[in-house]
């Protein structure tokens, strides 16, 4: 529910969503590191708010000629820079002056990279509606308002007034990792609290048995990652089995309001945890 900042959004979607996304938005954040994977064959364009001051950088060359990492295009005065790798295995750091501040950039070459990384300015966006201040109680609320909302909407009417549900039916929609897939079955949305609630089944297709954190849900629509606020879920698929699976994501992660559409094409992810022979685990981000 709290704002995160750009670094840490950037390195969740690039960890999460397999493959990587190859359009992002940030929020600008001089205090914080952004990682940038950028390829040999590929041009990556990274566009802030306004005109760009000045840009330095080791290992850059800028006609592709001279020695370098990375080859940098940019006119002066405009808002935007791109920049491809050189080199396999290529790294270095990319400082970018904009509006009185300098805004860090780690570029490192790899095969799945983000192609547009376009920049919010924060302090534009402050007059936009703020997301609102959900607690806990109320998010477990809103699960069960959800889970029981073919009742309420018939007995209790008032209580789901502001709410809106989309049911898949025998039509779900479906995010298939090969040996589980999750599938959602209903979508709630509580305007007031700008919360939607996700009915999922999560089913494990192998003969295996599949273990996920619980408090890692992620929504995708479109090229954005939205967060999970709460979550009702076990953590544990046993072999050849589905499970019933609630969680709800509030807001946006720039802390606005997400006013998101049920008629949206949803793809649910989870950061899922598989053991390996001969040690304790290791994480494995779907």
């Amino acid at each position: 529910m709290k704002s995160r900042i750009s670094l840490l959004l950037l390195a969740a979607s690039v960890a999460l969503a397999e493959p990587p996304e190859s359009i992002q938005r940030v929020m600008l954040d001089e205090r914080a590191v952004i990682t940038v994977p950028v390829a040999t064959n590929r041009v990556t364009t990274i566009s802030f708010p306004g005109p760009i001051a000045a840009i330095d950088g080791v290992g850059v060359t800028a006609d592709g000629k001279s020695p370098g990492q990375f080859q940098l295009a940019h006119t002066k005065g405009s808002a935007f820079l791109s920049v491809r790798a050189l080199a396999r295995r290529a790294a270095t750091n990319l400082n970018v002056r904009w509006n009185k501040c300098t805004y860090v950039f780690e570029l490192v070459e790899s095969d799945t990279p983000i192609l547009a990384l376009n920049l919010e300015d924060r302090a534009a966006t402050e007059g936009a509606l703020s997301s609102p201040a959900v607690t806990t109680t109320k998010l477990l609320a809103l699960l069960d308002m959800a889970k029981s909302f073919p009742l309420l909407k018939k007995q209790h009417p008032e209580a789901v007034a502001d709410a809106e549900a989309r049911t898949f039916g025998n039509k779900p929609q479906v995010t298939d990792f090969n040996d589980y897939e999750i599938c959602i079955a209903e979508v709630f949305r509580f305007n007031t609290d700008d919360t939607l609630v996700f009915h999922v089944t999560l089913r494990n297709k192998s003969a295996r048995e599949i273990r996920y954190l619980p408090e890692s849900f992620v929504v995708r629509v479109g090229n954005r990652l939205y967060y999970q606020s709460i979550s009702d879920a076990p953590g544990v698929l046993p072999v050849h089995s589905a499970s019933t699976v609630y969680f709800a994501i509030t807001g946006a992660p720039d802390g606005g309001r997400n006013e998101l559409s049920l008629k949206n094409e949803f793809n649910v992810l989870v950061t899922r945890v598989q053991p390996l022979p001969g040690s304790v685990g290791h994480k494995e981000k779907q």
